[in-house]
């Protein structure tokens, strides 16, 4: 049986200006960051959509169909305003469906979300991500807080596993590999904190879940890839074990 999944973002573009004595010139380059998990799912019973930011502003369905046409909905260094103000908002002042309030709706029919940390996760970086305070927020089991959440930890750290039983964590056995930051977030009630960063160095959640109506909801507050995941952990054997494990819980009780 096939999982269709949507990952939504983790892509950009990013310009610079190069010196060479009197002359200079302008550079673009355009970043794709889920490359580790697209060759994880590769080969496996996850379709796996990639939606890249830039196209997820006309691209992600402003109509219910278009949702139910996924199992589950990865939000990944994205941040809100890409949802909220298509062109026909932004430039043409015209109204459309209001997509985060329809992402809500989906996972209460049974949908499964995960929102991803990075940059333009959660508040993000400069609280630029926005998505506190909004319909998903509200489907999360974490909350966000209203300032920049990310917590940078060069000295690298490892998860410490606090519910080594459940079945997202099967086959997980032995020490992750480190991570290089999370975004700071608030554990909802009745919510499932799985993995954490150490006390010592904040005790911050890593993977929470949850649910939401008939649906299912994670939170996985540090990157999909480089540059708060380490090398390393990309190429851990579990790295692919754990974004399966997590997808097919998600999807469990997916119509």
């Amino acid at each position: 049986m096939t999982t269709k999944v949507l990952l939504v973002g983790e892509s950009w573009v990013s310009s610079a200006t190069h010196y060479k004595g009197f002359d200079q010139f302008g550079s673009v380059t355009f970043h794709l960051g889920a490359e580790p998990l697209v060759e994880a799912l590769k080969g496996s019973t996850f379709e796996l959509t990639y939606m890249t930011a830039h196209d997820a502003v006309e691209k992600f369905p402003f109509e219910m169909e278009g949702l139910d046409a996924y199992d589950v909905i990865i939000l990944s260094d994205i941040g809100a305003n890409s949802f909220l103000l298509p062109p026909a908002v932004w430039l043409r002042s015209q109204t459309v469906p209001n997509r985060l309030r329809l992402i809500k709706a989906w996972v209460e029919r049974g949908g499964g979300l995960l929102m991803v940390g990075g940059y333009f996760s959660f508040q993000g970086i400069d609280g630029k991500a926005r998505w506190r305070k909004t319909p998903v927020e509200d489907v999360l089991p974490v909350t966000c807080h209203p300032w920049d959440d990310r917590v940078e930890m060069p000295e690298g750290a490892v998860a410490e596993v606090l519910q080594p039983n459940h079945p997202v964590m099967a086959g997980l056995d032995g020490a992750w590999p480190f991570v290089l930051g999370v975004n700071e977030v608030e554990v909802r009630d009745g919510a499932q904190v799985l993995a954490r960063i150490p006390e010592d160095q904040g005790g911050h959640p890593l993977l929470v879940l949850g649910g939401f109506g008939k649906g299912r909801t994670a939170a996985w507050t540090s990157d999909i890839g480089p540059h708060w995941l380490s090398p390393a952990f990309c190429a851990w054997d579990g790295y692919g074990r754990l974004w399966k494990n997590l997808l097919g819980w998600l999807a469990h009780d997916r119509d």
